[in-house]
């Protein structure tokens, strides 16, 4: 029995998150899409495993984007307009931000409908805030933030002239060209304050001196004036309900199928060659690897790689990867003293470069991540239990050196290290309290993705590579004709949320292309 088509309008290479939304985007504009998947299951990365019987979350921690029903933002938006019923969870906090050197201890919440008065509050009383003048700063700091990511996701599908663009957004033309840092020093706050506004950095993976503002207002807007969600059935929910509709809308999405080339005639796509050798053809082809691979293994003939391409990849700084120790512990959150839905802790001290430093090493970390996954969602495990994860998210160059004769030693070390600490920050041994456990490395982001170098991350948002460059010379890019990217390594970045917005995107150039090959075809 014949398994595909003789063509098709679109192939998209991998079933992740990114792909399944050009997938469902595609499909919604009528296009006859392929959608092959190298695993068994869909979503990459955003998917779930069963340790003991209970199914645990492999990777989300929070989403932004999504907002409530009465106050929808884009990525629920989408999910609704493409017909992917999710049942959303909003996290009741934002985070508690905890430094081992300073004793900063504060539980920051989020507003709901773009407002950040509590978090603002929260923020500057933490800090020392005797007269409230610094609440009036942190308030004024986060609004422009906010202002900034109005901006963003307008220009991000507004074509306008520079003109334009001063005219009416004129806070996003006056910072775009500074770091986060030069933008927060304008408002003269206490490092303590700054320290509590920096706890995200992290997901970003990049000082707030070579961190555009731009990005970083982005994630504070979203983070702390709408607040954060997970779906009721963990990532894997989004990747199965997103599969399923875009067969519902006709794509046809193939598992177990794994695409080693891209070929090109003439400069333009032509179709894929799977693993087995076999042939499909298509002109369109959204790709989820890395440009990295893609440009040095996957197209066919290797010739047809302008130069400009490795030279784009090569210009590019890999981002983050992530090591993560996730427990299934054998008491509810209140019986071990478990508050907070997400907290980061900076045990030695929220010195940006030494934790920069660390981070591009095999370990250990000093500045962590941890999730009590039931504090969001309450029937995540049986009752008498919980979901506890310690996360850091490093650079992948500190793993290049981890060999077969070294790995699980570096697994070990860095996973007790991880449970001693959050063990002396709760004031309870979760060595007694743990049922299951499962370590998370960059060796296994991987092996079970194909990622290069287990990045998770796509590239790192720099200073001289960031969002407003990667609009400004998305379509200058494109240096394949029939051939673009979606997942974390496209224009938005990194993220759950991001990778959704990246493989519209994707879908969108897709679509401007066969315009374009329309047009000259007349």
């Amino acid at each position: 029995m014949k398994c595909f088509e003789d063509s098709y309008d679109v192939i998209v290479i991998g079933g992740a998150l990114a792909g399944l939304a050009s997938a469902l985007t595609l499909a919604n504009k009528g296009k006859k899409v392929l959608v092959l998947e190298q695993h068994n299951l869909p979503g990459g990365v955003a998917t779930s495993f069963v340790r003991g019987g209970i199914e645990m979350e492999a990777t989300l921690h929070e989403m932004m984007s999504i907002g409530p029903k009465e106050c929808p933002l884009k990525i629920r938006n989408f999910f609704d307009e493409m017909g992917v019923d999710i049942e959303w969870l909003r996290v009741p906090d934002a985070y508690r931000f905890v430094d081992g050197v300073t004793g900063v201890n504060v539980l920051v919440h989020p507003g709901t409908h773009g407002d950040f008065e509590t978090p603002a509050k929260e923020i500057a009383e933490a800090a020392g805030d005797p007269d409230g003048s610094l609440y009036g700063k942190v308030l004024d700091l986060l609004n422009l933030c906010h202002r900034v990511y109005n901006s963003v996701n307008i220009l991000s599908v507004t074509h306008m002239s520079k003109l334009q663009m001063l005219l009416k957004h004129p806070d996003f033309v006056k910072t775009a060209g500074y770091s986060a840092k030069e933008v927060i020093d304008t408002f003269n706050l206490p490092q303590k304050a700054v320290d509590i506004l920096s706890a995200y950095w992290i997901y970003v993976g990049d000082t707030l001196d070579n961190l555009p503002f731009t990005i970083w207002a982005v994630l504070m807007a979203d983070y702390l004036g709408y607040g954060s969600y997970v779906p009721k059935k963990f990532s894997h929910e989004m990747s199965l309900k997103m599969a399923e509709r875009a067969m519902e809308m006709g794509a046809q999405v193939e598992f177990g199928v794994r695409v080693n080339k891209i070929l090109v005639k003439n400069g333009h796509v032509s179709g894929v060659r799977l693993e087995n050798g076999e042939e499909i053809n298509s002109r369109y082809v959204v790709c989820s690897a890395y440009p990295d691979k893609a440009y040095t293994q996957m197209i066919e003939p290797l010739s047809a790689v302008p130069a400009g391409a490795v030279k784009f990849v090569n210009a590019k700084t890999l981002g983050l990867t992530c090591f993560s120790v996730v427990l299934l512990l054998d008491s509810d959150p209140e019986t071990l003293g478990i508050k907070d839905y997400s907290t980061f802790y900076a045990a030695k001290g929220m010195d940006m470069d030494r934790i920069f430093s660390e981070s591009a090493s095999d370990g250990p970390y000093n500045y962590i991540t941890s999730i009590c996954t039931n504090l969001a969602n309450p029937d995540a495990t049986p009752k008498g239990t919980c979901i506890y994860s310690i996360t850091m998210l490093p650079r992948p160059e500190g793993w290049l050196g981890v060999t077969e004769e070294n790995y699980e030693e570096l697994k070990r070390k860095n996973a007790e290290y991880f449970i001693d600490m959050e063990s002396k920050r709760l004031g309870v041994s979760l060595k007694d309290h743990i049922l299951e456990i499962v370590i998370e490395s960059p060796v296994t982001i991987a092996h079970y993705t194909g990622a290069y170098r287990g990045s998770i991350y796509g590239y790192m948002h720099t200073m001289d590579d960031h969002i407003v460059a990667r609009l400004q010379m998305s379509d200058q890019e494109n240096y394949i004709q029939g051939l673009c990217f979606a997942g974390e390594h496209q224009i938005s970045g990194n993220g759950v949320g991001p990778e959704v917005t990246n493989g519209r995107k994707g879908a969108k150039i897709i679509l401007d292309m066969m315009e374009e090959d329309e047009r000259g075809a007349k």
